[in-house]
C-alpha cells in the first residue's frame, strides 16, 4: 500500500501568517486573548492555550492586554469595541478575507445591494456581512438568489473557501435580479488549487483521507470534492482516528489536508499509514 500526499496540503498563507502572529504574541509579557479560535484546528488552539492565550467569545469584561483577531476575521463592531477599550489589537485576519470585507464596504457605500456567496453561520461570512449596509444578502447557492428582491445594482463577493463553480452559478442567477452586476472573485487561490488537486488525486486512488478540523469549512469542502470522485473517502482530525479496515484491498491511499491543518498532524497520519503497512 502506497500513500500519496497532495502537494498543496496543510497550512495556507493566511493560516501560517495568523498562527505565527499568535505564537509571537504569546511570547510577550501581557495578557493575551483570541476572539474566537485563531484557526479551525483544535490541536493548534490547544497548543496556544498552553502558552497562555485564552479563547474568548466576546470582549465583555476585558480591560487590558492584547486581543488577537482570528484568521477568519470578526465583525466590524468587535474591532471598534477593542479600540474603545484600548486593547492591543493583533489583527491576524487573512488578507483574502480582509479584501472581501473591503469590497462589501465599498459596494454598499456605492449603492449596490450586496450578495455574499457562502455559509451564513460561518464566522468569516458574519464578519464580511458586518462591513455592509442594510442590503446585504447571504446565499449558499444559485437557488438562494431566486428569493432575493430585484435590485438596480448588485455586487457579488464570495466566502474565501467557496468553489468557483458555485460563485459562477450565483452570478448567473444574479443577472436575472439586477440591471448592473459587479463581481469580485474573493475565493482564495490556495482553496481553488487544493480542490483541483484533491479531485485529481481522489480519482487515482483506492482510498482517500481528508485531514483537518471538523469545524473547518475548507476541509469540509475538500471532503465533498473527494467523495464525488472516490466514495471511499474519510475525514479525520488526527492519526488516532484512522481505522485499518478502511484500507482493505487498497494499493493507493491519497491524503489531502485543510488549510488549517498543521504539518505535524499530517506527518503523524503519514507515519500511521506506514505503521499499518509494516504490520500487514
Amino acid at each position: 500500500m502506497k500513500a500519496i500526499l497532495a502537494k498543496q496540503a496543510g497550512f495556507c498563507f493566511g493560516v501560517k501568517r495568523a498562527t505565527q502572529m499568535a505564537f509571537e504574541a504569546a511570547e510577550k509579557d501581557q495578557k493575551t486573548y483570541s476572539l474566537g479560535p485563531i484557526i479551525h484546528s483544535p490541536q493548534v488552539v490547544g497548543k496556544l492555550e498552553e502558552l497562555g492565550i485564552q479563547v474568548v467569545d466576546t470582549l465583555e469584561g476585558l480591560q487590558d492586554g492584547a486581543i488577537i483577531i482570528r484568521s477568519h476575521g470578526v465583525e466590524q463592531k468587535d474591532i471598534e469595541e477593542a479600540q474603545k477599550k484600548n486593547l492591543d489589537i493583533v489583527d491576524a485576519t487573512c488578507p483574502f478575507v480582509k479584501k472581501a470585507q473591503e469590497h462589501v464596504k465599498s459596494l454598499s457605500e456605492s449603492g449596490y445591494g450586496v450578495v455574499v456567496v457562502g455559509d451564513a453561520d460561518h464566522p468569516e461570512v458574519q464578519g464580511i456581512v458586518s462591513y455592509g449596509g442594510e442590503q446585504v444578502f447571504v446565499v449558499a447557492s444559485g437557488e438562494g438568489v431566486i428569493k432575493l428582491p430585484k435590485m438596480k445594482k448588485i455586487g457579488v463577493v464570495a466566502q474565501t473557501t467557496q468553489s468557483f463553480e458555485n460563485l459562477k452559478n450565483v452570478v448567473s442567477e444574479c443577472l436575472h435580479r439586477g440591471g448592473e452586476i459587479r463581481v469580485y472573485n474573493t475565493i482564495c487561490d490556495a482553496t481553488a488549487v487544493r480542490q483541483e488537486e484533491a479531485k485529481e488525486l481522489a480519482g487515482k486512488v483506492d482510498c482517500m483521507l481528508v485531514v483537518g478540523g471538523f469545524n473547518s469549512a475548507n476541509t469540509h469542502r475538500l471532503l465533498e470534492v473527494c467523495a464525488e470522485f472516490q466514495p471511499n473517502t474519510y475525514h479525520i482530525e488526527t492519526a488516532a482516528e484512522i481505522d485499518a479496515a478502511w484500507f482493505k484491498g487498497a494499493e493507493l491511499v491519497g491524503i489531502t489536508a485543510g488549510a488549517s491543518t498543521p504539518k505535524w498532524i499530517i506527518d503523524e497520519v503519514m507515519n500511521k499509514i506506514e505503521e499499518l503497512n509494516k504490520s500487514d
